[in-house]
């Protein structure tokens, strides 16, 4: 009988295994390739230098450049996953196929053929169906991909610490100031002691006022089991503090650690929200912020999130 049992136990925890594995490939499938890198993307205590950028959207990464290059910063340019150009068959592999055991109640956004692909809103009930947090874009599923393409690039390139921008970037000062940092952050936590370490204090709105966060949104299947650790916020130093949540992945420093707890997660969990929702939700999860924004974001960049805007551009007459 105890044989039988610890076969059982056995079966059982292989069945968890692959199925993490089946489950994981639905999002590594769609990954993008990286390729043509060369050694100039990098600086002190960072091994590669990311940014993210639409292949319509030329003039974004240029904005980018002349905010870096006067500095001698050199980014890697990652044309990033377009979701306006994505398949439903490729939309509906990333998000969360509903199962009756998930947690009920939660609006949702689904892709659905017979729709013609668009927008379908619905509480998440339909056992099958693949669905995303509610009006999430295509752009938005866009971003989320791209990020997690640069992860796992990272990953397997075998990087200790990226730094990964978006191209509506503001340079506040020196950038160069951010390796000091990370010897400070390095002092303070250790080096295996941190996950992401954001180049601002807060995300911004239109105006350009810091926006704060201390909650976290909810995904039918997953719920964190410490709700409260959303609001901690800890000063460190002068430059340094550690916070449980925030908004705005436009640029952030991650750690070789960050790289496989977020690819790990959503691996396994798949892309249900914005990805600055995302990347709260591991229980293991070590934010930090600098104090004084170094590099942070436009106030009113033009955006292709909740549209292809850029269409509007390419219609425009010269």
């Amino acid at each position: 009988m105890l044989m039988q049992k610890e076969k059982m136990l056995k079966y059982l925890v292989l069945v968890c295994v692959l199925s993490v594995n089946v489950f994981y490939a639905d999002v590594e499938d769609h990954l993008k390739k990286i390729e043509n890198k060369s050694d100039s993307h990098k600086m002190r205590n960072i091994d590669f230098i990311y940014v993210i950028n639409l292949d319509q959207r030329p003039e974004k990464f240029e904005s980018c450049l002349n905010e870096l290059t006067p500095y001698g910063i050199n980014p890697y340019r990652f044309s990033a996953v377009n979701g306006w150009e994505l398949t439903l068959e490729a939309i509906n592999d990333l998000g969360i196929k509903y199962d009756p055991w998930m947690k009920p109640g939660i609006w949702g956004t689904s892709y659905l053929p017979q729709e013609g692909g668009e927008f379908h809103h619905e509480v998440i009930h339909v056992p099958g169906r693949t669905y995303f947090s509610h009006c999430m874009s295509r752009g938005a599923i866009g971003i989320a991909l791209s990020h997690l393409s640069i992860l796992q690039d990272a990953y397997d390139s075998g990087y200790n610490a990226i730094w990964v921008m978006e191209d509506d970037i503001e340079v506040m000062q020196n950038p160069h100031i951010l390796s000091d940092l990370i010897d400070e952050l390095d002092d303070l936590v250790g080096k295996n002691g941190w996950d992401i370490l954001f180049t601002d204090r807060d995300t911004k709105d239109n105006k350009g006022n810091n926006v704060p966060c201390s909650s976290f949104a909810a995904r039918p299947n997953y719920t964190p089991s410490n709700q409260g650790r959303f609001a901690e916020v800890q000063v460190l130093s002068p430059n340094l503090r550690k916070i449980g949540s925030r908004y705005g992945a436009y640029s952030m420093i991650v750690r070789r650690s960050g790289m496989k707890k977020m690819l790990r997660f959503l691996g396994n969990n798949q892309i249900f929200l914005p990805y600055d929702m995302e990347y709260t939700q591991p229980a293991d999860i070590r934010l930090y912020t600098v104090m004084d924004d170094v590099v942070s974001t436009q106030a009113q960049a033009s955006s292709d999130n909740g549209a292809p805007n850029y269409k509007n551009q390419e219609s425009k007459p010269e």
